[in-house]
């Protein structure tokens, strides 16, 4: 009785933990950001491009992505981690049997079967054995914690993957749209230079001009065919790009996302969301924030390796030196008691671990209040890339209509003899610039539109 009442009392001291406990960093982040909308972010952003075909590529990159299947299977791994360091908290129970046929010495220790050792003889045993280690400063506690800590930081590095990945799907299928725009404004170039070059060598025919006008006709056309040829190379690379973030074989996509398509028309409203949501939203903040859980866990663990330990362990069973007796009432066997674990000496081990957990909480620490000002200039430098860029994108558009009806009034001085091909030349060369300019800009504003999605952490598809 005076046994399982000090057991109890054990068990009563197995609410005591030691360590610090952790508690959730207040991060240090503005009020409201400097653009003026403060609406909840899109969680899926990727449909506010009102592209049903961009939808469909990062939905499905989400499912088929490789290194997504593979930072679930390392989540999967933390889970059952988990589920391990659990187990420590409840007893542990074996059944054991053996059978064993020997003879010993007749000058050695006493023979067990009264034969002096002068024969052999058989001895048959079973039994069922329990072990449980009171968690007294709370050693296993503290493990479980880790290991829940570790789920967490799992859960936000596939969350951040998923993020990665779908931001890289829209930004090559935008750089892919914005190829195959440029390539269609090539093919209206040419068009007009081919015209071009028919015109100037009527001109030659009849003798109103030289072969210079017809020379550079000719190598006007030249130099946008010319052009074609990069632009298609990249167009198939970034097929191929797309293929491969879906885990499909190259040139996969070419019938689907081979023909030309307009850049998505992008929605002037963009919600922003407020800066105290960043932490929530942002993958590598979660991150951060698991790892300094982890860390301050650990030092919980540290410290109880200072303390005693102490097993509960029992044992019953039977035992004959004939197979027929076992189950026998005669036979039985057990015995019950604890088991006690006191380090005495340990050679700074111990102090040292503690020291180094310490020191690694501390490193934690620090990397969060980095990660999170990280977070906070990348943030405020997308939202400047896109305000930039919406400007330039502005200037461009007006740039291509004063160089549409320059042109258009160049080919109509020149058919009348007003100036001469080279200023034909020079307008149209402008006008292509700028066409690629804006067609250009177009997609960058589409990507920067991504990349700041990407920093405030919108949200990401389901794996």
């Amino acid at each position: 009785m005076r046994t399982w009442t000090w057991a109890m009392a054990l068990a009563l001291l197995a609410g005591c933990t030691v360590g610090p406990d952790y508690v959730a960093p207040t991060p240090d982040l503005p009020p409201q950001w400097s653009a003026s909308s403060t609406a909840t972010v899109d969680s899926r952003w990727w449909q506010q491009m009102g592209d049903p075909q961009l939808t469909s590529l990062v939905e499905r990159a989400a499912r088929a992505n490789l290194d997504i299947r593979t930072a679930s299977n390392r989540l999967e791994q933390s889970r059952i981690a988990r589920q391990v360091s659990g187990s420590a908290t409840l007893p542990g129970i074996a059944g054991n049997g053996d059978y064993q046929r020997e003879r010993r010495s007749e000058v050695g220790l006493n023979d067990p079967s009264g034969n002096a050792g002068q024969a052999p003889f058989e001895q048959w045993q079973g039994a069922l054995d329990l072990s449980w280690e009171i968690d007294l400063w709370g050693h296993i506690r503290r493990r479980i914690e880790m290991a829940d800590a570790q789920v967490e930081l799992s859960q936000a590095q596939r969350d951040a993957v998923i993020l990665s990945i779908s931001a890289q799907t829209a930004t090559d299928y935008l750089r892919l749209r914005g190829v195959q725009q440029q390539l269609r404004v090539l093919a209206q170039n040419l068009h007009i230079a081919e015209q071009s070059r028919g015109l100037t060598q009527t001109r030659f025919d009849n003798g109103v001009t030289t072969d210079l006008d017809t020379a550079n006709a000719a190598a006007l056309v030249a130099t946008l065919q010319a052009r074609a040829a990069p632009l298609q190379a990249q167009r198939d690379r970034l097929i191929n790009a797309l293929s491969y973030l879906l885990g499909l074989a190259p040139h996969a996509l070419a019938e689907e996302l081979g023909s030309a398509r307009a850049l998505p028309q992008l929605a002037p409203e963009l919600a922003l969301g407020i800066p105290s949501q960043l932490a929530q939203r942002r993958p590598d903040i979660q991150q951060s924030e698991a790892r300094l859980h982890q860390a301050i866990a650990a030092i919980g663990a540290a410290e109880a390796d200072f303390y005693p330990r102490v097993t509960l362990g029992a044992s019953a069973g039977f035992q004959a030196l004939e197979g027929g007796d076992i189950g026998a009432w005669n036979s039985r066997q057990w015995s019950y008691g604890p088991s006690l674990y006191l380090p005495i000496f340990q050679g700074g081990r111990l102090t040292g671990t503690l020291a180094l957990r310490r020191q690694e909480q501390q490193a934690a620490a620090l990397d969060y209040q980095k990660t999170v000002l990280g977070a906070w200039h990348e943030v405020d430098d997308a939202m400047t890339g896109y305000a930039a860029e919406q400007r330039h994108h502005a200037a461009l558009s007006e740039a291509v209509l004063h160089n549409q009806r320059a042109l258009d009034t160049a080919r109509e001085r020149y058919r009348q003899g007003a100036i001469d091909f080279l200023n034909v030349l020079a307008v149209q060369r402008s006008l292509l610039d700028t066409q690629s300019a804006l067609v250009d800009s177009a997609a960058d504003l589409a990507i920067d539109r991504v990349q700041l999605y990407r920093a405030l952490a919108g949200g990401w598809p389901q794996a």
